[in-house]
């Protein structure tokens, strides 16, 4: 096969598999309240389905990007698919909701293994000049599959129940493992004889665990003790990793590059401002306003249809102008959306609800693109798999926290009860304290993004 026709494979397989990780893990939200309804589930606990595939898919990423770099980009990411098209099926016929969060985590195990390996395949195989436009059109993937998650599984909810949304996973998951048995020719393993972190991974592992475990129980005093851990644990890593030979993750990376530092940061503070709006959006539109799960699918699709349009554009521009720029315009966009979501109330309009997801959309495209790209150019070649992890783990422990914060809050306001028209006040309460804190987590990273300097 030669060069062309394989980059044109590997940018497909790169963005269906773009598009199916973040799918999964979003696609949960409108199921939410049917699953809470069948086992009884309280809001506190119910917010474990997603945050269970995301815990383990942050944990996993890293090492898994590392594992790939010596073993072989290819091979880690078709055990990957195939460990989720099993967990995809098993999680259709879950009986018990111990069962159905277990099996999440071996989903974001699997996940982990997909996406902590297709972007640096993708990125081995373009060169730098086709690098941009390349990368936007996988973050149009990402961006899609995190947005069209709830307005299809709304569908399915609705017409053929929550379980539906498991199943749905199936048929992408076999199209990407046919492609890359059929289609993909080569290997990749540019760190090929190195060893394995282990202790480093398992520190690693242990604190991110902690730190979402704690956040969302710090009602509690464990909670406050396990946060305590989690600093540590953390701490602890970060002085392994820069004594270590063969580190998962090379701190260098972080001290001696302030491009992929604040890139990453930048991508870490966007995530944990924006993941929570489904959930939130979810439980407000069903709930509060009382549409079906379809319908408030429906709301849901101008946000991916912007995104779509505008992440390719923005990738492209990021070839030619400063990714920071594009990047910081992106993340004031979004800034903006997330302030107009602080004002929902009960009788607020559904035309405000989507302007109000039409402006984050758009920023989400101009923030992403660019910022992949500034993260990956800034690094050598043999460094392509971690930092392509790295930032998976930067968007997938946003994505924890994001979640952690509304869980949190909920704790606090609403309590550990299942969500009724008597407690909807104290709801809509929460909601507002919870956008309030994403729109100042927002702002900030406008700066963090800006200061990141040039790559150019």
């Amino acid at each position: 096969m030669n060069n062309s026709v394989n980059k044109k494979v590997v940018l497909l397989i790169t963005t269906l598999s773009s598009f199916l990780a973040p799918f999964m893990g979003s696609s949960v939200f409108i199921g939410l309240p049917s699953i809470g309804e069948e086992f009884n589930m309280d809001v506190v606990l119910l917010s474990w389905v997603p945050l269970a595939y995301l815990l383990a898919a942050a944990i996993f990423l890293v090492p898994f990007g590392r594992i790939a770099d010596i073993y072989g980009r290819k091979k880690i990411f078709k055990y990957g698919i195939t460990i989720d098209i099993v967990a995809s099926i098993l999680l259709a016929f879950s009986f018990s909701e111990t069962e159905l969060i277990l099996l999440r985590i071996v989903q974001g195990i699997g996940a982990a293994m997909i996406f902590g390996t297709s972007v640096a395949i993708l990125t081995s195989v373009y060169p730098p000049q086709e690098r941009g436009k390349a990368l936007g059109i996988t973050v149009a993937g990402v961006y899609s599959g995190l947005s069209l998650g709830p307005v299809v599984s709304g569908f399915l909810t609705q017409y053929f129940g929550w379980r539906s949304i498991f199943l749905s996973y199936v048929p992408l998951e076999l199209i990407i493992i046919v492609l890359t048995l059929w289609k993909l020719e080569g290997e990749w393993a540019d760190a090929k004889g190195e060893k394995l972190d282990v202790t480093g991974s398992a520190i690693y592992g242990f604190s991110l665990a902690a730190l979402m475990y704690g956040f969302s129980s710090l009602t509690e005093t464990y909670g406050a003790l396990l946060i305590l851990a989690s600093i540590i644990g953390l701490a602890a890593f970060v002085r392994w990793e820069l004594n270590v030979k063969n580190p998962v993750l090379d701190m260098n990376l972080f001290r001696n590059n302030t491009v992929f530092s604040l890139s990453t940061l930048a991508a870490l503070i966007n995530y944990s401002a924006t993941f929570a709006v489904a959930f939130f959006l979810t439980i407000y539109l069903q709930d509060v306003k009382g549409l079906s799960p379809q319908n408030a699918s429906l709301i849901f699709v101008s946000q991916p249809i912007i995104m779509t349009i505008f992440s390719p554009v923005a990738g492209w521009l990021s070839d030619r102008v400063e990714p920071r720029v594009v990047a910081s315009i992106g993340m004031a966009f979004t800034t903006l959306g997330l302030l107009l979501f602080s004002f929902l109330n009960e009788g607020t309009a559904l035309g405000y609800v989507v302007a109000s997801l039409v402006i984050i959309g758009f920023g989400f495209a101009l923030f992403s693109s660019p910022n992949t790209n500034a993260v990956m150019s800034s690094v050598e070649k043999r460094f392509y798999g971690v930092a392509s992890a790295t930032l998976g783990t930067m968007r997938l422990t946003g994505q924890m926290l994001s979640t952690g914060i509304a869980t949190l809050i909920l704790a606090i306001y609403v309590g550990k009860v299942r969500i009724a028209p008597e407690n909807y006040f104290l709801y809509i309460r929460s909601e507002k304290a919870a956008f309030t804190v994403f729109a100042i987590l927002c702002f900030i990273g406008i700066f963090a993004s800006f200061a990141r300097g040039r790559i150019r």
